[in-house]
């Protein structure tokens, strides 16, 4: 497959690196596309356990490309709009949908699309350089595009993703780790590897656990309290019948450490 941005596996660890440095990696209609597609497929690569999103050059992603998306749509009708709207929620949807963890690693600028990209990661490590703006109101759209009014309250409730979507302004490393929008704050030069870190510790894990953590974080978002609970107890019991948690068992007992193989 052909993809507008570098992607290689490594360790189990696939890398994507958005690749249009000379635009702060803005993204295109193909590019969009390319992701979308990319989240589905990556569901049935078992040499894939865990992603890391990066950027090259000085930056993350600045969002959609003014003139190769925003010029070209206002000469197009409501269907287009509409067609390119659903495209760009399906690549969050299919982020969140992948039973696999996705680890965005910002530098630079995140913005817009690119900060939303971000949000739809399970884990978020930022370089103390990284500044983040969901700038959507400040060019006239709403702060409401693939998903962030849905994502950014459950990840720092509703009070900070107002002030964020209906203002628009950019904030750096230290308050989005404040706010809890970033998981850890690194020197830049130690983010790329602090990421892989993390996305190698999560590879080499008990992979149908996570993946399954994954799933049940998704689902329980609407769930009510009683239906949680329950849901938690089916997840519990199938993966306390799992050879992963055998293995674990056996090693404790061996006093060695677990070899997890994903089942």
């Amino acid at each position: 497959m052909s993809h507008d941005f570098l992607f290689e596996v490594n360790e189990n660890v696939a890398t994507l690196t958005f690749n249009r440095p000379e635009v702060m990696n803005a993204l295109t209609f193909e590019i969009y596309a390319q992701l979308r597609d990319l989240f589905e497929t990556l569901r049935y690569d078992d040499d894939v356990r865990a992603i890391v999103l990066t950027g090259s050059g000085d930056n993350f992603c600045s969002g959609g490309d003014v003139y190769e998306i925003i010029g070209e749509l206002l000469k197009r009708d409501m269907k287009d709009h509409l067609e390119f709207t659903r495209m760009t929620g399906a690549v969050v949807q299919n982020m969140r949908l992948l039973g696999k963890p996705i680890i965005a690693a910002l530098h630079g600028m995140t913005a817009g699309a690119g900060a939303v990209i971000a949000l739809a990661a399970d884990l978020r490590v930022a370089s103390d350089k990284a500044r983040i703006a969901f700038l959507f109101t400040k060019v006239g759209l709403t702060g409401a595009d693939m998903g962030a009014a849905y994502l950014l309250p459950r990840v720092i409730g509703l009070g900070r993703a107002t002030e964020l979507l209906m203002l628009g302004d950019t904030i750096d490393a230290v308050t989005a780790e404040r706010y809890g929008l970033v998981n850890r704050v690194v020197p830049h030069d130690e983010l790329l590897s602090a990421a892989t870190t993390w996305a190698k510790r999560l590879a080499q894990g008990p992979t149908f656990a996570i993946s399954m953590t994954k799933h049940l974080i998704n689902r329980e978002l609407s769930m009510d309290l009683v239906s949680a609970i329950e849901a938690e107890a089916q997840a519990q019991a199938l993966l306390l019948m799992g050879e992963d948690h055998q293995r674990f068992f056996e090693a404790l007992k061996a006093k060695e450490k677990p070899k997890f193989i994903g089942r």
